[in-house]
Parts: C-alpha cells; sequence; structure tokens
C-alpha cells in the first residue's frame, strides 16, 4: 500500500516590532512559547517553534522585529532576523493591514528582492479592517515584492490561520519530521520561564525601563510538590531599580505574580519564585554581558538578508 508522502521545512517569521508575529506563532503552535507585548523590541533572540500534524513538520522561527540598531543588543537582534531569513525554505513576512508603507517595510521589501527564497506575505490584524478595505492594503504591497501569495491573517483571532499553515506546507519539500511530533520549541525551560519574567516586566513597566532589562534564572529546584525559582531581574540605572521595587516593593511583587501564575501552567506545578534585582550599566552594549544573558550567536556579528 502507497503512503503519502511527508514535509518538513523550515519557515522565518519577520517583521517590523508589533506586528504580531510571536501572536501567529503562538498561535499556529496552539500554546505560548514566544512572549508577546505592546512595546516593540519584546522579542530579542530567535525563537525556535515546532508544528506538526499529518502532512508533516514546519519548523518556525520568530525573529526579532527589525529596526534600526541602535546598540550591541540591536545588531545581535538584526542579525538573528537576518540569519534565520538566510536559511529556511520560505519566509512570512508579516505587515500590518495599513495601507502606509513606511521606510522600515521598504527596507525589508528591498532585501528581499535579493533573496531567491519564496515569499508570502502576511497581512495581519486583519478584524481591525472591513473587508473591502483590505483590497487596498494588498494592492498597496504587491508592487513592492514579487510574492509568492498574500495571505490576510489575524493572529490574536486565529482567522484564516489554518489557511496559512495550509499554504506554508505547499513550499515545504518533502522529508523526514526534524523533531519528534511532542516537540514544540527548542527553547531550554530555563529560557522559556526567563523570558515568561521578562514579559510581565514589559507590561508592568513604564516605556522608558523594559528594553534595558534582562532576566537571568540563577536557580530551578524540583522537588514533588514545588519547583523553587530564583530569577534576577538586570537593569541598566540605579533609578530603573527604583521604579522596578516600586513602593514599598508592590511594582516586583506584581511582576512576580503575574509571572508565577503561567510559569506554573508551563510547568504543571506550584512555583515558590523569588525575584531579585541587579545594575549592570550599559549592559546592551557590552558583548561580554550580553554573552553572559545568552546572547552569544554569531548575530552579534553583522549580516543581511
Amino acid at each position: 500500500m502507497e503512503t503519502s508522502s511527508k514535509k518538513a521545512g523550515f519557515v522565518a517569521v519577520i517583521g517590523r516590532p508589533n506586528v504580531g508575529k510571536s501572536t501567529l506563532t503562538n498561535r499556529i503552535i496552539g500554546q505560548k512559547i514566544a512572549i508577546t507585548s505592546n512595546k516593540p523590541q519584546t522579542t530579542r533572540n530567535r525563537i525556535q517553534t515546532v508544528y506538526t500534524d499529518e502532512r508533516g513538520q514546519i519548523v518556525l522561527l520568530d525573529t526579532p522585529g527589525i529596526i534600526k540598531a541602535r546598540n550591541r543588543l540591536g545588531v545581535y537582534m538584526m542579525n538573528a532576523a537576518r540569519s534565520a531569513a538566510a536559511s529556511v525554505d520560505l519566509i512570512l513576512w508579516l505587515v500590518e493591514a495599513s495601507e502606509y508603507i513606511g521606510e522600515g517595510d521598504r527596507a525589508i521589501a528591498k532585501d528581499l528582492n535579493s533573496s531567491k527564497i519564496p515569499v508570502i506575505l502576511v497581512i495581519n490584524k486583519t478584524d481591525t479592517k472591513k473587508k473591502d478595505e483590505l483590497f487596498a492594503v494588498i494592492d498597496a504591497y504587491k508592487g513592492l515584492c514579487d510574492f509568492a501569495q498574500i495571505v490576510p491573517v489575524s493572529a490574536l483571532k486565529g482567522d484564516n490561520v489554518d489557511t496559512l499553515v495550509e499554504v506554508m506546507f505547499g513550499y515545504m519539500p518533502e522529508g523526514v519530521p526534524f523533531y519528534d511530533e511532542d516537540t514544540v520549541t527548542d527553547q531550554p525551560v530555563r529560557q522559556i520561564v526567563a523570558e515568561l519574567i521578562r514579559e510581565k516586566a514589559l507590561r508592568c513597566l513604564s516605556d522608558e525601563v523594559p528594553h534595558g532589562v534582562a532576566v537571568t534564572i540563577e536557580s530551578m529546584k524540583y522537588s514533588e510538590k514545588i519547583v523553587d525559582i530564583d530569577a534576577t531581574l538586570i537593569c541598566e540605572r540605579d533609578s530603573h531599580k527604583g521604579i522596578i521595587i516600586g513602593k514599598g516593593g508592590s511594582m516586583i511583587k506584581k511582576i512576580g505574580s503575574a509571572a508565577r501564575y503561567e510559569i506554573e501552567d508551563l510547568l504543571e506545578s506550584k512555583v515558590n519564585l523569588k525575584l531579585w534585582i541587579k545594575v549592570k550599566k550599559d549592559w546592551r552594549d557590552s558583548d561580554i554581558l550580553l554573552k553572559n544573558f545568552g546572547y552569544d550567536r554569531k548575530e552579534l556579528t553583522d549580516g543581511k538578508l
């Protein structure tokens, strides 16, 4: 009896900050791995997630939002995005459902036009537009690149995401899965926990602080009934430390409480979370500190799509 061939391949998810890359990735795989917030630069690392069904397997590379780098961390983030887009079978370029095309998106289009990898334009946040308004958005973008396809979706509500997955499989080569069917990410548990804590900091703190915050997990000790976690929030200034602590420790308690809820859901266990704060001045411009905080890939050097 003949067996149908399976598909297996890699897809880079790229785009400007806040267009919904992490939300789309989480929606496709059906659970939260990549953190989200309404602030730019939420995703700092290239996060690899895995979607598997009867058709085969798609490995999604969720990348940092493409911006002009202003420090060494920014260089790392941009090259994480560029290196991901250079070594995949397909690129998803996410844009918002707007007719306005800024210089940032035009720069992305210029890079993509020099790439030989198929590009699907994904117009996200369609829930904010009427159907007839989407035609104008498609018309605005379709001349920028020779897109393989254009797919409108709402990552937040899940609209048309199944269609997007079907389209992606059409561009995947035949092959055996890279991971077993139960794998959803290559991220270590400690890294996911650290990112969940950073997400809560992003959501709770004022605009000037979050970009200068990193999180490291000092220890995770498992027992039969509880997981004890010690984590450190690293900020760049003493004034930021005071903001993170809050009056009477109110802010650090708020961050910890919100993070603990999701960490318990992730680990399926009770969690005792202790948060500490350290000041490391201008750590985003220190190669040594960036490597200490886990930004140790070759993306700390320059690169292009």
